[in-house]
């Protein structure tokens, strides 16, 4: 966090006064979003809706990374993308939609998905890391970085009418690696989505990442949340670490 933390300023008190009713975050709580920095790895159904409800909740800043440009195909779930843009740069879509809601947010904006090269400079810059990549590649390349830099990591994901969210602590939580050492074979980059779907677990993943930057309430450490919406089921089951895992097993 930063070292000289920011108040809040009459404009921003007045914005925020509803949330800072809340029991247990309040006014403190609302302080510490501001001073916060969150990396989404890519702004699509699942990291649009992050990053959108985060915005409106004050954080201070957003570290986006997303190449592309925007298609039809996009657009019925990733809610910072728009007709008016298709063509033109997702990144740059989602940043404008993002600064007409906030414009006090500060926004670094990576026309880039996560790569093995840039992936210790996008994890430097942020205290929270909201994964929400669709292949696991760039899931990996992000779990064994903000693992090394022992940065807290909310990891969702989502497939046709399903989804799972857990949020990892590097040390002390199950890491992406424990839970999957390998990619599904069956994985692929195109999968059946609703926006709804998508959007149910990003915001569920906006919540954890607030929670954990606030301090307050039960984040999902240790456990685990899997929702299938074809029949609204919510469950939620413990998970254990992997003592031998090769990303985390030695701390």
């Amino acid at each position: 966090m930063n070292n000289q933390p920011k108040k809040l300023i009459p404009e921003e008190l007045d914005t925020y006064e509803w949330q800072m009713w809340v029991p247990d975050f309040g006014q403190m709580g609302q302080e510490k979003l501001k001073n916060a920095s969150v990396m989404i790895s890519r702004c699509g159904g699942l990291g649009s809706v992050v990053a959108y409800e985060l915005a409106a909740a004050g954080i201070g800043r957003l570290v986006l990374a997303h190449a592309g440009n925007v298609n039809y195909s996009d657009l019925n779930r990733q809610l910072l993308m728009t007709y008016d843009w298709l063509g033109k740069p997702r990144i740059e879509s989602a940043k404008r939609r993002l600064l007409e809601l906030n414009p006090r947010l500060e926004i670094i904006a990576v026309n880039e998905n996560v790569t093995s090269e840039n992936v210790l400079q996008l994890v430097a810059e942020a205290d929270l890391i909201v994964d929400c990549a669709p292949l696991f590649e760039e899931r990996f390349a992000m779990n064994a970085e903000a693992v090394a830099q022992r940065k807290p990591i909310v990891e969702c994901a989502m497939y046709d009418l399903e989804a799972t969210i857990t949020s990892i602590t590097p040390g002390q939580t199950p890491c992406l690696a424990c839970l999957t050492p390998e990619p599904p074979p069956a994985w692929t980059r195109q999968f059946p989505v609703f926006g709804a779907v998508s959007g149910t677990v990003g915001c569920m993943g906006a919540m954890e990442a607030i929670k954990i930057i606030a301090g307050f309430g039960k984040p999902l450490l240790g456990k685990m949340v899997r929702i299938d919406l074809r029949d609204m089921t919510f469950d939620t089951f413990n998970l254990a670490r992997n003592p031998n895992c090769s990303v985390c097993g030695g701390f």
